[in-house]
């Protein structure tokens, strides 16, 4: 049997956790720069604000509701996430950290224990170390503990917030209940090809025979098809590596000249050299991409990207800045107003494993810099050494609503007063 404990409006919930007086409110949280929205809570739902909404064309639904309104602490809500998944690692060893507010666990040997009764507690000691409500969905395949969560998340009251799938009658029960759209790992097109040929449902899907399947989504269409029939296909992830990195952001102001956004760009290049770093890889292929505001319909709309493949591979923040400005000239064009741009580098190899060329290498003096660079930042904060080519200015997100970063600055710790 397998478990996916999911967080409830995990963005929202954290707000609330240290603003108990937010409950029962309206709840946005903006994407970086105060963009757009990326997480609602249900009262915001309910409001109509759809996911993606550009904030500046909802401000007068904002006021109209009393939307509560915060730009995103990516720091609160990922030590947060981290509290979640300590608890629930207590519960079970075999657990996969599928996202920053979800997490599947493989419950095997545990053919005694009444499974509801453990979501149920599992649930509580989530609550109870962190005030972050969860849902719990437990069935025999992955796929199908993602369809039990839905009805868990959906009926709380009915299921205690942990809905246990064992029986085919429940199962088949469920997936006659869940609409193909929603089915995890069917997209956007493919359920518009599979309501044109009259699959509605997720049971529909599992109608279909494996060979259509495989033809049209590929084998991993087929997989999946065969997990939510009941047949364990999807197994527990192991944590790798990443297979490429990106650093993006949308500006906090219209840029037209170059080295504005020339500055940002080695910015992301250096926060891309830094995260290859971590994780001990080495990059061969560095991509820069730059945009207009498409929101903006009265300007004039440019956008372009360039992939470079290096000459060597590298890790160094000096390098990978040096490539990088190289490829904005190629795709830069006077007389746009930029409002995003962002790096990401690809084709990977770890670290030590080296390949050499003939006739161009990397300079390995910088590996030693790296290091000393990694460490100063790392003991005196972020950014608190730079390159030249990222100009004196200290680049911030517009955060004009973000709260405190109670649980990871001294300074915003929460105090009470007697």
């Amino acid at each position: 049997m397998y478990a996916l404990i999911d967080c409830n409006n995990f963005y929202a919930s954290c707000e609330r956790v240290f603003r108990p007086d937010l409950i029962g409110l309206p709840i946005v949280v903006l994407s970086n720069n105060d963009g757009c929205v990326i997480a609602r809570s249900n009262e915001a739902k309910a409001c109509g604000i759809p996911m993606g909404a550009p904030a500046f064309q909802y401000s007068e639904l904002f006021k109209k509701h009393n939307v509560q309104v915060f730009s995103a602490n990516f720091a609160l809500y990922g030590d947060m996430s981290n509290r979640v998944m300590q608890t629930l690692s207590n519960y079970c060893i075999d657990q996969e950290i599928y996202s920053i507010d979800e997490c599947f666990m493989k419950l095997d040997g545990y053919d005694y224990v009444d499974l509801k009764e453990y979501g149920i507690k599992m649930r509580q000691a989530v609550f109870d170390n962190t005030g972050i409500h969860v849902s719990v969905g437990i069935a025999p395949t992955k796929s199908l503990a993602k369809v039990a969560n839905r009805i868990a998340k959906k009926y709380p009251e009915e299921s205690k917030g942990c809905h246990v799938m064992r029986t085919t009658i429940q199962i088949q029960k469920a997936l006659k209940w869940l609409d193909i759209e929603d089915v995890w790992g069917i997209g956007r097109q493919h359920a518009k090809c599979l309501f044109q040929l009259g699959v509605d449902t997720a049971y529909d899907f599992t109608q279909l025979s494996d060979q259509w399947v495989q033809k049209h989504l590929s084998i991993v269409g087929l997989r999946l098809k065969r997990d939510l029939s009941g047949i364990p296909t999807l197994n527990l992830e192991e944590v790798e590596n990443k297979k490429n990195i990106a650093s993006t952001r949308s500006f906090d102001t219209n840029y037209t000249k170059f080295e504005d956004v020339q500055e940002r760009v080695s910015t992301f290049a250096s926060s891309c050299a830094e995260k290859l770093r971590k994780q001990q890889s080495f990059c061969r292929s560095i991509t820069v991409f730059v945009m207009t505001n498409r929101f903006r319909t009265e300007q004039e709309q440019y956008q372009n990207s360039i992939t470079l493949d290096l000459p060597f591979a590298t890790n160094s923040a000096i390098e990978l800045s040096k490539y990088a400005t190289v490829a904005l000239r190629r795709i830069f064009k006077d007389g746009f107003a930029y409002k995003k741009a962002g790096v990401i580098v690809s084709n990977f190899s770890p670290d030590d494993s080296e390949q050499m060329t003939l006739f161009e290498t990397r300079d390995k003096r910088h590996s030693a810099l790296m290091k000393a660079l990694d460490s100063m930042n790392k003991l005196y904060g972020q950014n608190t050494i730079r390159l030249g080519a990222q100009g004196k200015r200290k680049w911030t997100m517009r955060q004009e609503m973000l709260s405190p970063c109670y649980t990871t600055k001294l300074n915003d710790i929460i105090t009470i007063k007697l």
